[in-house]
């Protein structure tokens, strides 16, 4: 159920959803730690409250087929999987970008109880195993910090205390070529299912819409060649009857 407070942003996490022989089923966390609260940034919440707007259910995220239950975790992975796609981006799980929300946190200064609280662990303790790495780091530059504050070093070790900055983003969008008027449409359903359509304008002046489906899009493409070479044939021996007088 939604438990997003729109006016403060506070999101809280109170339940699960994972299948059980082959049944969703919705749950209390596994700890106690995972019961807990987060404030989501500005721009996420914008999004999220347009996104409100579409939908009419109990669910933030309802499943497309019922609107009263929860997506499939499932079906929203695969739709991870083929945004990555989409984008020429590295195949990465959620669990991954969890792992650098968390690093990118911790270097950027978040103190470890409030990234411990906001990713769920059940003590500080975990997270600074999990990410010793970059605690190891922090204490580096808070010590050379200290030696040029209190020691008044000049020759301190080599360590940049600046603060980090994001390496420049070399993403590029996967552009696709636009179709040529009269070629119809193919679109991406799901993970193994593609969609061709054609709505080409009858002689009335009324519009015809047909679809197929295939199992890729190289065979969508294929069937939808077909039916427009079939359409564009039945058009055109409707535009050579004969009309009926006024």
């Amino acid at each position: 159920m939604i438990r997003l407070n729109f006016n403060t942003g506070e999101l809280q996490v109170k339940r699960q959803v994972h299948r059980v022989k082959g049944e969703l089923v919705v749950s209390e966390p596994k700890t106690k730690a995972s019961n807990r609260s987060i404030i989501l940034p500005p721009p996420v919440l914008m999004v999220l409250s347009d996104y409100k707007t579409e939908i009419d259910s109990v669910w933030l995220f309802p499943s497309p087929p019922n609107n009263d239950s929860p997506r499939d975790p499932a079906a929203v992975r695969k739709r991870l999987t083929t945004i990555l796609e989409r984008a020429d981006c590295k195949r990465v799980r959620f669990h991954d970008l969890r792992h650098t929300f968390a690093t990118a946190s911790l270097e950027h200064g978040m103190d470890i109880k409030t990234l411990s609280t906001i990713i769920g662990h059940v003590s500080t303790a975990t997270t600074l195993n999990v990410y010793a790495h970059v605690t190891d780091e922090m204490r580096k530059i808070a010590a050379a910090k200290i030696d040029r504050g209190i020691a008044k070093s000049e020759s301190l070790q080599d360590i940049d205390t600046a603060p980090r900055k994001p390496a420049p983003s070399t993403f590029l969008p996967h552009k696709r070529q636009r179709r040529k008027p009269g070629t119809g449409c193919v679109s991406q359903i799901n993970e193994g299912l593609w969609e061709g359509r054609y709505s080409p304008k009858l002689p009335n002046g009324d519009r015809l819409a047909r679809n197929v489906y295939a199992h890729s899009e190289k065979e969508c493409e294929q069937k939808l060649a077909e039916l427009i070479v079939q359409m564009k044939a039945e058009i055109a021996a409707q535009r050579q009857q004969p009309q009926a007088p006024a």
